[in-house]
């Protein structure tokens, strides 16, 4: 194929695409896309599909940061991240959970999203077998497809109270040996928050198989009722994830962090030095102050207790009788099978016709999905009640 270009032919081949660029849309973002689409031609939309909190960023984050800005050039820090910091989070362990974490173990990372890019090249070799829990964060697989990792989901089901359990990894890896496993609690799509006994049983369960455990916890602080237990409580061998998108309302910050074993430290600081040089100066700043912050965030919390507790009254009311249990993080997985077969059509349909944006279960659940819609109470309450009556209306 040629192109003519003032007076020039020029060749164009078709370029040759990567088979690790072949995963999977995120059809959360997908469903914002489709939103703003609505949005630029005057429409109104609501929006419940993403995971993203609706409050600002905390006013002693945003006043570091401004200071900072004032201060001078805001060049590179360590590949591991600022001392202080690293510090600082260390001290968040002991006093939030009791639990002894040596800053020397802790990685600033860009997001949570690139701790499991991280985490993944420095435990697992192409080929390896990853067990995660369906329904589950949707990157997960992709990022590990885009790797060469085998990703091997297990359903999750209410006999097993929506979480995967110590005995279902026994049982998955005697049927075929896994190399890693990666589990969120509290739970996005779901909510559900893993027992402390339980999550204390499958660290031991991995410990003695062997097998690579990475425990997301990127939606602590963010509970309604028992609060979340840290993997680091009960192994030292676990990789813990977090971040400050969610309870610390940072998402564009694009500022989370690690916790490892002191044997990964150096082998991810080599990849971090390579991928990123070092995650960003002006966001760590920010995100070191967000700790001072408690009593702001946590009015930013009862905000979405005050959700929760809507959806929970409404929702039946609705016609969705069957919720996912909201332990924590900020959102219903709910069970729409009485009105469609297809989520992913009932999404586009409710964003057309009522206006409200949610995300089509099959971006959670490959097997399962048709037949679930997720619903983000992230958002302003006066919004909430505004789509619960946009959906009333819409299905009668």
């Amino acid at each position: 194929m040629t192109q003519r270009d003032g007076g020039t032919t020029l060749d164009r081949a078709a370029i040759a695409l990567s088979r690790r660029g072949r995963v999977d849309a995120f059809l959360a973002l997908d469903v914002l896309s489709a939103a703003g689409a609505i949005e630029r031609a005057g429409g109104r939309v609501i929006h419940l599909e993403l995971g993203e909190p609706s409050a600002p960023p905390p006013r002693a984050a945003r006043e570091a940061a401004i200071r900072a800005l004032s201060g001078g050039p805001i060049g590179y820090t360590e590949a591991l991240g600022r001392a202080s910091l690293r510090a600082r989070i260390a001290r968040y362990y002991q006093d939030t959970h009791g639990v002894a974490v040596s800053p020397e173990r802790i990685v600033a990372t860009t997001g949570s999203s690139s701790a499991f890019v991280l985490s993944f090249l420095a435990l697992f070799d192409v080929g390896a077998r990853v067990l995660i829990s369906s329904p589950g964060y949707p990157a997960y697989r992709n990022i590990m497809q885009a790797l060469g990792i085998e990703a091997v989901p297990v359903a999750t089901s209410a006999a097993s109270g929506h979480i995967v359990t110590a005995a279902m990894i026994e049982a998955a890896h005697a049927a075929k040996p896994l190399d890693g496993v990666l589990l969120m609690s509290p739970s996005n799509p779901t909510g559900v928050l893993t027992p402390p006994a339980e999550l204390a049983a499958i660290c031991a369960t991995c410990d003695r198989l062997g097998v690579s455990f990475i425990s997301d916890e990127i939606y602590h602080g963010l509970t309604y009722g028992a609060r979340a237990t840290t993997a680091l409580a009960s192994s030292s061998r676990v990789v813990v994830v977090n971040s400050f998108s969610k309870y610390f309302c940072m998402t564009g910050w694009r500022i989370g962090w690690m916790v490892v074993p002191e044997e990964l430290v150096r082998p991810i600081e080599r990849l971090q030095q390579s991928l990123s040089i070092s995650v960003p100066t002006l966001s760590q700043i920010a995100a070191e102050a967000a700790f001072d912050a408690r009593d702001e965030l946590e009015a930013v919390r009862a905000g979405y207790e005050r959700n929760r507790a809507l959806l929970a009254a409404e929702l039946p009311r609705l016609g969705f009788g069957k919720v996912h249990p909201m332990d924590g993080a900020f959102y219903a997985y709910v069970d729409v099978g009485d009105f469609t077969n297809d989520s992913i059509d009932f999404c586009r349909r409710m964003l057309v016709e009522a206006g409200v944006a949610t995300t089509p279960g099959v971006d959670f659940d490959r097997e399962n999905g048709q037949r679930f819609i997720r619903i983000s109470f992230a958002g302003a309450e006066a919004d909430m009640r505004a789509a619960v009556e946009a959906i009333g209306k819409w299905l009668k």
